[in-house]
């Protein structure tokens, strides 16, 4: 059937040429795991984003879609809308840490991309960059400096 030297050239082919491939393989598939880990974070944080747009809605009196004076709200009104604030910067943060890194992807780049556009129309809110000192208190102190660095580019 076969010879001894050509099983041994057999598994010299399947060295040279079955194990890069194989490598190639395993680090495709590597790659594409990560990319759809990040797909789900990215989308898992997008739907928080959109259950805190639903809270928004709900609270219509607060008027959080609409630059406006704040100085005619009631001290219930203030209350919630701090609490709406609080909710939104810890979302902002949670996205920071599991978005946001120095060297990025241009995918990453861009799933990063849309979080700073939602910081940037936030910290445009006077009411918001007033309220940015107290509620960044105890936060990642990268995303606090980031987040200050943003709102002071909106003034």
């Amino acid at each position: 059937m076969f010879d001894l030297e050509t099983w041994e050239m057999l598994s010299y082919v399947v060295t040279v040429i079955g194990l890069p491939v194989a490598i190639a393989v395993f680090v495709f598939e590597q790659r594409k795991e990560r990319e759809n880990e990040e797909d789900e974070v990215y989308q898992s944080l997008s739907d928080n984003y959109q259950e805190f747009l639903k809270i928004a809605l709900a609270n219509p009196d607060l008027h959080l879609f609409a630059e406006g004076s704040t100085a005619e709200l009631t001290p219930e009104q203030r209350e919630r809308m701090a609490i709406i604030f609080e909710m939104l910067v810890s979302l902002f943060e949670r996205a920071y840490l599991l978005l946001y890194e120095e060297r990025m992807t241009q995918m990453q780049e861009r799933r990063w991309s849309s979080w700073e556009d939602y910081m940037r129309d936030w910290c445009r809110r006077q009411d918001f960059r007033a309220a940015l000192p107290a509620l960044l208190r105890g936060e990642d102190p990268e995303f606090a400096a980031y987040l200050e660095k943003l709102a002071a580019k909106q003034n």
